[in-house]
């Protein structure tokens, strides 16, 4: 909370507006002032006009990179404190999201909860973080991963992703008919 704010305020930017809806709410029984934004060029309106203390960011927006967002929200207030949330993890992201002044970055779909404890800059409990450092995801994971990740940068097209995949279509119909791989 900022010196003369009587309750914090935060801006949840994300496109999805059933989550981005839900994350207000619980911000506002958390008692928080929380505002939706849908767009980059509407947090970036909300945020000159509001100047949160705090911000939720999706990486993927319709109109931009949440990346992007966070380096200029930080213009905006460098003391807005940032957390990226994405479907879509890998440690690049994670490390940009970070350099570019994000205070955290957590995978979706994250709860209230868990994204106060990333404001807070909580660590999770010395055995539980052991165990997620030396957790790495399994072949089958990685590539569902990359498989989804291409068929979004490609809109859904599965003739383009298979392309970009360098497989046949129809073995992309396949994959994507699957379940995903948990880990």
């Amino acid at each position: 909370m900022r010196p003369g704010e009587t309750q914090p305020t935060v801006l949840v930017v994300d496109d999805d507006e059933p989550y981005r809806e839900r994350l207000v709410r619980a911000f506002g029984r958390k008692g928080f002032v929380a505002h939706g934004a849908a767009s980059t060029k509407e947090a970036l309106g909300r945020a000159r006009e509001l100047r949160p203390g705090y911000a939720v960011i999706d990486l993927r927006l319709q109109d931009g990179s949440g990346l992007d967002l966070v380096r200029e929200l930080k213009a905006v207030d460098a003391r807005t404190t940032m957390v990226v949330l994405t479907g879509y993890g890998s440690i690049a992201t994670a490390v940009e999201a970070v350099r570019r002044g994000a205070t955290h970055y957590l995978a979706k779909p994250a709860d209230v909860d868990d994204i106060l404890l990333a404001f807070a800059g909580a660590t999770l409990p010395e055995g539980e973080a052991a165990a997620k450092e030396h957790e790495v995801p399994s072949l089958a994971r990685a590539e569902w991963e990359h498989i989804q990740r291409v068929l979004a940068d490609c809109g859904g097209n599965i003739s383009q992703a298979a392309r970009l995949l360098r497989i046949q279509r129809r073995s992309l119909q396949r994959k994507l008919a699957k379940h995903p791989v948990l880990k």
